[in-house]
């Protein structure tokens, strides 16, 4: 029996409560860091498994030809811009909104990345897909890291060394500013958890008492995700571009095609920051996915089930793999790095071109551990 309560079938709380969680859960657990773990471990998989992509592909075989044919190119200059800015949107709606845990809010995002998805896509084609979802851009860039990828002459899938995969980043517009949004937003979502940053949001509250709480605190974390975002792409970029014997429009180009860099560092610390939250606050939103009106359902056969607590009941564990994961993303970023300036970089600037994006690195090293512990 549906439990509702007696006034008008509404739902009940509790049947609220688990569509509200599931509906949270799935967000940010299983599309913001499942996906990195997938497309690390299988590629970009998210070209597979997107409905937006399936029903436009659907769409167009069952719609003749003339129809299916793209109306317009989509514009190069825009590059991956658009996906940045989705992915903005994305964790401002996280982090730093009003009421992170409104479903409308939820559901009105997935209803405007649908429509312009699927219009875009309608207009431009495929390449729409490619260049503007914001989460196919993530599930591509992250997966330069895996060790699969598809032979170009065979089409078929090889296996072969990341290291040789990373610098196949394509270099379009925006693509610092995608990997500026997902290393910044973790690294503000980091940072808005310590005492300094909950003191300073209190002092700036009691200030501005004019203005409602929940207001100054959405403005407050809105302005601080902005910084953090700015501060990770004007010090790449600036640590790229600081170096000798390039012309002008070298040097404006060296911060795209150094930015599969920043690839291992933002796994590493989406994986150091999130790793608790996705193996155990997964468990929950799968559970909750199996049932998500609280009717009895047992749609995944996952009801026996309990979450297993393995990395929140043994701390030093835990804290032993956040520093491995942050560790060993600066290193393979520092290695990927130095094997893209000797190629770039003229004979006589190679050392002395890669000392500011070593010293970059090493900061962002240093501040993610300190936000992970000392934060």
């Amino acid at each position: 029996m549906p439990r509702t309560s007696s006034i008008g079938g509404a739902p009940s709380p509790r049947t609220c409560r688990s569509l509200l969680f599931a509906a949270r859960g799935l967000p940010r657990v299983l599309l913001w860091v499942g996906l990195v773990a997938l497309s690390v471990l299988c590629g970009p998989i998210w070209r597979v498994i997107s409905p937006v992509r399936t029903v436009y592909l659907l769409l167009r075989r069952i719609t003749p030809a003339t129809l299916s044919r793209p109306r317009l190119r989509y514009p190069e200059s825009w590059g991956y811009r658009p996906a940045a800015v989705g992915l903005f949107t994305f964790v401002w709606m996280e982090l730093a909104s009003p009421n992170p845990a409104s479903l409308p809010l939820v559901k009105g995002w997935l209803l405007i990345y649908a429509v312009v998805l699927l219009g875009g896509a309608w207009l431009c084609g495929q390449r729409w897909l490619a260049r503007v979802d914001p989460f196919g851009v993530y599930s591509m860039a992250v997966s330069r890291l895996s060790p699969f990828r598809r032979n170009p002459d065979s089409g078929q899938i090889a296996i072969g060394n990341p290291f040789n995969h990373l610098p196949s980043l394509p270099v379009r517009p925006g693509v610092v500013a995608v990997l500026a949004v997902l290393l910044g937003s973790t690294a503000f979502d980091s940072y808005s958890a310590s005492p300094t940053w909950r003191t300073f949001a209190d002092r700036v509250s009691r200030t501005a008492h004019a203005v409602p709480t929940v207001v100054s605190s959405s403005v407050l974390r809105s302005i601080g995700l902005l910084v953090f975002i700015a501060v990770v792409a004007l010090t790449f970029s600036l640590a790229a571009r600081a170096t000798g014997g390039v012309d002008s429009a070298q040097r404006k180009a060296l911060p795209g095609q150094m930015a599969h860099s920043l690839i291992p560092i933002v796994v590493g610390y989406i994986f150091a920051h999130y790793l608790s939250y996705l193996v155990e606050r997964g468990q929950q939103t799968l559970v909750a996915l199996a049932d998500p009106f609280a009717r009895g359902w047992n749609l995944l056969g996952l009801a026996h089930l309990h979450v297993a607590y393995v990395l929140s009941m043994h701390p030093s564990v835990l804290a032993g793999i956040k520093v491995a994961c942050v560790v060993t993303g600066h290193i393979v970023a520092v290695v990927a790095a130095h094997d893209r300036a000797l190629q770039l970089l003229p004979k006589g600037h190679q050392l002395t071109g890669q000392l500011t994006m070593m010293l970059v690195m090493v900061g962002y090293t240093f501040t993610g551990l300190y936000l992970l512990f000392g934060g």
